[in-house]
């Protein structure tokens, strides 16, 4: 049974910086593409970053430059880190292990909270 469980969320000031974590267990992680969502009150949950078992990333435009996401296979863990944060950046934010092209059908974990005050 796959597990993912994210850590590392709080509440910071605009500007400021935080990295969240989220480490799988129950699966082969290696070779898994990971991704990382959000989702904000009466907003749809959107994809922020994603990683390829090789190492490859991408993003969505509003966060090009200020967030990166990466992964340590030893640790079968992958991180957000999130800089110059905005108020806009207030979501919960998911790990999943992607399944395909449906994001029903990822592995998700249980979501932690990021706020950015103003």
């Amino acid at each position: 049974q796959v597990q993912l469980v994210e850590s590392g969320g709080g509440l910071v000031h605009t500007g400021g910086s935080l990295r969240l974590s989220c480490a799988a267990s129950g699966t082969i992680f290696s070779i898994a593409a990971m991704a990382w969502y959000r989702q904000s009150p009466g907003k749809q949950r959107e994809l922020v970053a994603r990683i390829g078992s090789g190492g490859s990333a991408s993003y969505i435009d509003s966060v090009k430059g200020r967030f990166t996401i990466s992964r340590d296979n030893a640790k079968n863990t992958v991180y957000l880190q999130m800089n110059s944060l905005k108020p806009e950046d207030t979501a919960v934010y998911y790990c999943a292990q992607i399944r395909g092209s449906v994001p029903e059908n990822n592995y998700w974990g249980q979501g932690t909270q990021v706020t950015v005050s103003s």
